[in-house]
């Protein structure tokens, strides 16, 4: 069965975004086209119990396996030699149905498990219109139980999108839900 996300992507956001962003041809909408999990070990990555639960997480919340990323520059004060020792962090790629099974459980399960959440900001688009999303601790996820986290670590989430614009893939991710903050009204008086 096809993901939620994704056929309504296919039957209904596609040719929506086509009309609201004035678009020549339905190819030229922006479209999801990975979403990748990462969380990095930093000073900790000789702690072996940090590192196996940093691993453990990533990939309970995404159901595969994840790969380990060596230092890609030496940097005396953290100790750490370039592609030498153990891995400074961890990261999975997700596409097709089960990146649209991630994203519908994150908007719509993860977020609202947010303490004091007032939405995700507007502010985190790069250049390509690629959205980035920070979690200071794994506990928002379901998957995630009191016995898997005995200590707590950050998780970076990066939806990349292809044919991308900040105007674009805001939204995109509107349309399938992502609770954004609300603009702040601007008085004058």
């Amino acid at each position: 069965m096809e993901p939620r996300l994704k056929t309504l992507y296919n039957k209904e956001i596609k040719t929506a975004l086509k009309k609201e962003l004035k678009l020549d041809n339905i190819n030229q909408a922006p479209k999801l086209e990975k979403i990748i999990v990462s969380s990095g070990v930093g000073k900790k990555r000789e702690d072996k119990r940090f590192v196996e639960t940093v691993e453990l997480t990533i990939s309970k919340i995404t159901g595969q396996t994840f790969t380990s990323r060596l230092a890609k520059k030496s940097i005396a004060t953290f100790k750490v030699r370039k592609g030498m020792g153990a891995p400074v962090g961890y990261l999975t790629t997700l596409r097709n149905d089960k990146m649209y099974e991630f994203a519908d459980r994150l908007i719509n399960i993860a977020l609202p498990h947010v303490r004091d959440f007032h939405g995700v900001s507007r502010k985190s688009f790069d250049a390509q219109g690629n959205y980035n999303l920070g979690f200071k601790e794994q506990t928002v996820f379901p998957e995630i139980s009191f016995e898997d986290a005995p200590v707590l670590h950050g998780i970076e989430i990066t939806f990349v999108i292809k044919n991308g614009s900040y105007e674009g893939s805001l939204k995109l991710l509107e349309k399938f839900g992502m609770p954004f903050e609300r603009e702040k009204e601007k008085n004058n008086g």
